[in-house]
């Protein structure tokens, strides 16, 4: 087999460069490893010697600043034991201010450090003071320190409390003045307090005093107070500077130590700190140490460059490695046959999508001349000549369908594109072609065309007319033959229709209810037709936005549903003259009273009137009384014939006490003909209702009539024997409706009825036409309202029926007045 130009390199080779690229980093590591621990155990051993030293350091320091500590508090109690002999002295009347001034001069020559001492009265006022230096002999009287008296009372007033005992107050350093210690030793004469002296120390020259000589000049010692403030320092004792610039060079401060200074007095707790001034070290040491820190530092620096440099050329080989694996992966996985040829048409190269495509291996393709085996023997001649020309570099850059025989002598179709060949230094090497095949779209697309002419003549055979226009545009994207039949082939008719049915969706119909948002029917006047408008949004297949509008013919069906209204209207009118006829007898009867009563009142009249009898007064109220059973004979007349005349139904606004009152006249009537006892109760404040109170009127002398006979038919006791008419507030989904029931004590309903009773010409009376109470149902739900009915029960026993009915109000109703409705009345 030849040899591939486009594979990656074989594994052993891989290997070998991984085993030698492992060496290669352990060969840096190695160095790098040996030089920092050398450096590590230059900086240990210099940090050992460091330690011990500072471990040494420590144990002086701690030894000299005990001693140091020692040394100061002898040296004060010392001078506490002379001043309070000298306060015994002047206490007990033996010395006066002059000889006051000699001792305290004599004692502030033997101690440097005391700079002020005064003799205090009770109040704080200075009586004798050590005068100060370059003055007369003498002692200075309380005139010169008169600005000092408020705060030696105050202090003097905290040496009260001490009970006598000698009180220190320490006075930190501040701006223009040096940190100091006030000592005040009390003055008591058989148990009173009649003064104080007060001792001024230079808290600076009390540590020059009283540390010894050579301990400064190895430490800087501070004076702090209880709260750090410092009192005084020794920073320079020993001559040296008191900052650290220019180190190594000049002496350096450790750690400070200190320890509390217990003093003599009460009071003033003190702290001595210490730290340690540390002589230069040795130049060559140092010298010697950074030099070997920069070897070493350099060292690193080359070992990391080469190893960097070793890690990139590590890099580059894996990219490489994992860019020619990718590659090669990406050839073997890719489902796109790839095929190169070199000038004279050998092949050179090909990937395994093509061996799957054709059926032939590597080895069987690579090196073949044309004709290839692969060549259909019936195009040889055309494909021959196809290959001159992309040899020739006249090859079209678009792509070309050919026909491919696989090895089993299969043939099927590929899509083949061609490109130049380049190598890796710019020249034209050959031919490069990647070949698709193509059967399995060609079959999918030779289906879809053979569903699009499907699917048109499906639309071409349609009764419906079918347009589709992009919005904003007068293009007409679609249009079936029912639609070219009635509009021809403009966009006029698709646009008519939509704005048609724009203009009805918008606007309430008949009912109060709004059409569905996707249907409407209008009227085309130049076609004399009803149309049923549907209209959906979708995607052309371009992406713009379209709408897609199906007219349906249904002049048909809205002629056959008018004639079936003036039908269900006949079967309305017809209904009501059979109610009126069944309750002939009961009216005939009702009128008769008030015609009796009226031809025997206008019998009486005339029989008086003959026999001269009759007063003015008399005969009034004889016609009185036929006027009125004269108008109730008319009121009985007017409301049957109001009932039973024809008239188309008039939706009115209408109180419930109007739509009853009428019911319960007429109704009366049959009741007490059938010795039913009829009652009603109203609910009071009800709203009004939009309503045909003709027709509500109807369903309920219906529903009356119905429970009268019930009962009847039952055999009631005549105690039992009731009807009750009811109209309540209710609430359906949160909106007010009112409810009327009518309830009785009747058989109510068989068993296996309920679904049966509202179908036309379905009755459970002998006699029935089983029209009433359909026309009932169909009356209420055109009023937007539910017809239900139930039996009532008492202890397991069928006690009455129940029917009941609601329609929405027409005003909303306070919510305290409607009660929820129970799932079983909907």
């Amino acid at each position: 087999m030849r040899s591939n130009p486009f594979l990656a390199p074989q594994a052993p080779w891989t290997d070998r460069w991984k085993r030698l690229l492992g060496q290669e980093r352990l060969a840096a590591i190695a160095p790098l490893a040996a030089v920092l621990l050398f450096l590590a155990t230059i900086a240990a051993a210099f940090w050992y010697l460091s330690a011990q030293d500072a471990q040494r350091e420590l144990a002086a320091a701690r030894h000299d600043l005990e001693f140091s500590q020692q040394q100061l508090r002898l040296h004060l109690q010392e001078q506490a034991g002379e001043l309070e002999r000298l306060a015994r002295a002047v206490s007990g009347g033996n010395m006066g201010a002059a000889q006051f001034a000699q001792s305290a001069r004599a004692l502030a020559g033997r101690w440097p450090e005391m700079r002020d001492m005064r003799w205090l009265d009770a109040q704080g006022r200075t009586v004798a003071r050590l005068p100060p230096e370059g003055s007369a002999a003498g002692f200075a009287g309380p005139q010169s320190e008169g600005a000092d008296e408020s705060e030696n009372a105050n202090e003097l007033a905290q040496t009260g409390k001490m009970h006598g005992e000698p009180y220190a107050v320490p006075l930190p350093a501040g701006a223009g003045k040096a940190g100091s210690l006030r000592v005040y030793v009390p003055l008591m004469n058989e148990g009173r307090r009649e003064g104080a002296l007060l001792i001024v120390y230079d808290a600076s020259q009390l540590l020059y005093h009283g540390l010894p000589q050579r301990l400064q000049e190895k430490y800087a010692f501070s004076l702090l107070d209880e709260t750090g403030g410092v009192l005084a320092g020794l920073a320079s004792a020993g001559g040296h500077p008191q900052a650290d610039e220019g180190w190594p060079w000049a002496a350096r401060r450790s750690q400070a130590r200190s320890l509390p200074l217990a003093l003599p007095w009460a009071g003033g707790a003190l702290t001595l700190q210490a730290q340690v001034w540390r002589a230069p070290e040795g130049v060559v040491g140092r010298a010697l140490f950074w030099l070997a820190a920069a070897l070493s530092a350099m060292t690193v620096w080359m070992l990391v460059v080469n190893w960097r440099f070793v890690r990139w050329r590590q890099q580059a080989q894996a990219a490489l490695t994992a860019e020619t694996s990718f590659r090669r992966a990406m050839e073997n996985s890719m489902r796109t046959g790839m095929r190169a040829l070199d000038l004279h048409g050998r092949i050179t190269y090909v990937n395994p999508a093509f061996c799957r495509m054709t059926g032939w291996s590597e080895a069987e393709l690579v090196g073949q001349m044309p004709p290839y085996s692969y060549w259909p023997e019936q195009e040889h001649q055309t494909l021959m000549r196809v290959l001159a020309d992309e040899l020739a570099g006249r090859a079209q850059a678009a792509s070309r369908q050919i026909r491919v025989r696989r090895k089993s002598g299969e043939l099927f179709d590929a899509r083949l594109y061609i490109a130049p060949l380049m190598d890796g230094h710019g020249q034209h090497s050959g031919w490069v072609a990647s070949m698709t095949d193509i059967s399995e779209p060609n079959r999918v697309r030779a289906e879809l065309a053979a569903a699009r002419e499907r699917f048109t003549l499906v639309l071409e055979s349609l009764e419906a007319s079918v347009s589709v226009a992009p919005l904003g545009s007068k293009e007409l994207l679609f249009a079936n033959k029912r639609y070219r039949r009635w509009f021809g082939d403009t966009t006029q008719g698709h646009l008519g229709m939509v704005i048609s049915a724009s203009s009805l969706r918008t606007a309430p119909g008949e009912s109060g209810e709004k059409m569905r948002p996707d249907n409407a029917e209008i009227y085309l006047p130049p076609l004399d037709k009803w149309l049923d408008v549907r209209s959906r949004y979708l995607t052309w297949a371009d992406g713009r936005l379209a709408q897609m509008v199906i007219a349906t013919d249904v002049t048909a069906r809205r002629a056959a549903e008018a004639r079936a209204e003036e039908q269900a209207r006949l079967a309305e009118d017809a209904s009501r003259l059979i109610t009126m006829g069944e309750m002939a007898s009961s009216v005939a009867h009702e009128l008769n009273q008030p015609l009796t009563a009226i031809s025997n009142y206008c019998t009486g009249i005339i029989s008086r009137v003959q026999a001269g009898g009759l007063a003015q007064e008399d005969l009034l109220g004889a016609l009185r009384k036929t006027a009125r059973q004269a108008q109730r004979a008319g009121q009985v007349i007017q409301h049957i014939r109001n009932f039973v005349k024809r008239s188309d139904p008039k939706m009115q606004l209408g109180t419930v006490a109007a739509i009853i009152e009428p019911v319960l006249e007429l109704a009366e009537v049959e009741a007490r003909r059938r010795q039913v006892r009829l009652g009603s109760n109203v609910a009071p404040n009800l709203p009004q209702v939009l309503a045909d109170p003709i027709l509500i009127g109807q369903v309920l002398l219906n529903l009356i009539r119905n429970a009268a006979e019930s009962i009847e038919a039952a055999q009631r006791p005549p105690d039992e024997r009731r009807i009750t008419l009811l109209a309540s507030l209710i609430l359906i989904e949160d909106q007010s409706a009112v409810q009327f029931a009518v309830e009785d004590t009747g058989c109510g309903l068989p068993p296996g009825v309920q679904e049966r009773l509202y179908e036309a010409f379905f009755s459970t009376k002998r006699e029935g036409m089983g029209i009433g109470l359909n026309l009932c149902r169909s009356i209420i739900e055109a009023h937007q309202g539910r017809l239900r009915a139930v039996n009532l029960y008492n202890g397991g026993q069928t006690v009455g029926c129940r029917f009941s009915f609601w329609i929405p109000a027409a005003a909303a109703a306070a919510p305290a007045q409607a009660r929820p409705l129970n799932p079983e009345e909907t």
